[in-house]
């Protein structure tokens, strides 16, 4: 049961970083939105997102799994029916943000529900890839789902559609997780490093957001930069010198898994979040497609991303290495975006959109579970929480850095007469360009992960920190 909460809401929370990007072009019309405010509500969330990840993953170890997954859920599916009912754009991205808040506390919780109660092994190995497969699938049913209700609805479903999902989610998490589901003794909350964590990766998100749009070589992003840069800093001191329980425990950094594998996370987020962004745009601008037909094209990227999420990839990790699983992956979603960056005007959709699917969505199942299994190897229990949102908050950084820098590339390469469709080329092929990058540094990530005995969690933990 437990498995299934997580799930669900791992899947809610996925589901609204790409639900929007089909319904963007009808908001776009209804709220008098430009490419810079479209670009706002996507980002609004990841912006918040980003910002409150170590927070949140923090807050389940120090106050109870149950508590703060619960009231997360509140939090997202009261921000849906605030945004489901705007009549104005700045409410709607405020609502964003809202969900964003939410889904920080919401997603690490997930991932500790798994990384608590499954031991380290095959097991906890199926239970990571059914939770990555269901974000996966969140990912690519997004764009479905938010084709189908604004095609047929309007485009406020797509807020108002996690309503009754946020209460079915609520019931099954009052049922599932016990009262007594706490942390064995209370411990204090490290308020001085979640100011400074919030403050850095909300700056840093604001500024990469900010250069992104137009007029973003401008004092503020500046301003905001300095102050990710002296927020991180900070932060660092009060980590190792101060806090008695740190929010990004230092021994974590000393794990070879986690740390490697959050850079590939990282870097994947980068190209894989963004993807949607650009592909919904691409469709619409570049083969002319509505709503229903955009979502109806992410299907095979749907289909393809569960079938090698939950089937194919945990059957090859009883037989592969994780690391060659991340390293192949990496380098097949290279190609698939290499693909798709051929794509003009004169493409029909076979060619341009299901072939590089096909290539995309293998790599992305292919390598995702794998360095989320990587990048939880070896975590004592006590730390698992900030395990967790450290693993979210790289892979949402990733991403709003990726989008913020390909929507600039992407627009100046458009600009001048050159037409749209080089500029989303362009986009594609710096996505494959990073993917291959990728490839090259997951070769440094560890053969294996912990074995399952609690003698050889501690040795493994003590070789990945010699390495």
């Amino acid at each position: 049961m437990l498995v299934l909460v997580a799930c669900v809401a791992q899947f809610l929370v996925v589901l609204d970083v790409s639900i929007v990007n089909v319904a963007l072009p009808s908001m776009e019309v209804a709220l008098g939105l430009d490419k810079a405010g479209a670009q706002w509500v996507v980002n609004a969330y990841v912006l918040v997102f980003a910002g409150f990840l170590l927070v949140g993953g923090r807050l389940a170890d120090l106050l109870g799994l149950r508590g703060v997954f619960l009231a997360g859920l509140v939090v997202f599916t009261a921000a849906s029916l605030i945004g489901g009912a705007a009549t104005d754009a700045a409410v709607v991205i405020a609502s964003r943000a809202g969900q964003g808040l939410g889904a920080a506390v919401l997603a690490p919780a997930t991932v500790t529900m798994l990384t608590t109660t499954v031991p380290e092994g095959p097991r906890r190995h199926r239970a990571l890839a059914v939770w990555t497969a269901v974000g996966l699938a969140g990912g690519t049913m997004g764009n479905l789902v938010g084709g189908l209700l604004t095609e047929f609805l309007s485009w406020r479903w797509v807020f108002l559609g996690n309503v009754p999902a946020g209460i079915l989610a609520l019931l099954l998490g009052l049922r599932a997780l016990p009262r007594g589901h706490t942390p064995r003794r209370r411990r204090p909350v490290d308020l001085p490093g979640a100011v400074l964590a919030t403050s850095g990766l909300s700056a840093l998100a604001y500024a990469v957001v900010r250069w992104g749009s137009p007029g973003g070589n401008s004092p503020s992003t500046w301003v905001a930069l300095a102050v990710a840069a002296g927020a991180f800093a900070a932060f660092a001191v009060v980590e190792v010198r101060f806090a008695r329980v740190p929010l990004l425990p230092p021994s974590l950094l000393g794990i070879r898994s986690v740390v490697r594998g959050n850079v590939v996370l990282l870097l994947v987020g980068a190209c894989l979040n963004p993807m949607w962004y650009f592909l919904t745009f691409t469709m619409r601008d570049v083969l002319g497609f509505g709503p229903l037909l955009t979502g109806l094209g992410f299907l095979p990227h749907t289909v393809l991303t569960i079938v090698v999420g939950v089937w194919l990839t945990p059957k090859l990790m009883r037989v592969v290495e994780p690391r060659t699983l991340v390293v192949t992956g990496a380098a097949v979603a290279a190609a698939g975006f290499a693909w798709q960056s051929g794509l003009d005007a004169g493409t029909e959709y076979l060619a341009g959109i299901l072939g590089p699917a096909i290539l995309i969505s293998l790599g992305g199942g292919l390598l995702n579970t794998p360095v989320t299994v990587l990048a939880t190897s070896g975590v004592p229990a006590d730390d698992a929480g900030a395990a967790s949102g450290l693993l979210n908050t790289t892979k949402q950084v990733g991403g709003a850095l990726g989008l913020a820098a390909l929507v600039a590339v992407s627009g100046s390469a458009s600009h001048g007469g050159t037409p749209i469709a080089e500029g989303y080329a362009l986009a594609f092929l710096i996505m494959a360009v990073l993917l291959v990058a990728t490839a090259c540094y997951a070769l440094l990530l560890p053969r294996s992960v912990s074995v399952a005995t609690a003698g050889g969690v501690r040795a493994r933990v003590a070789d990945d920190r010699r390495g």
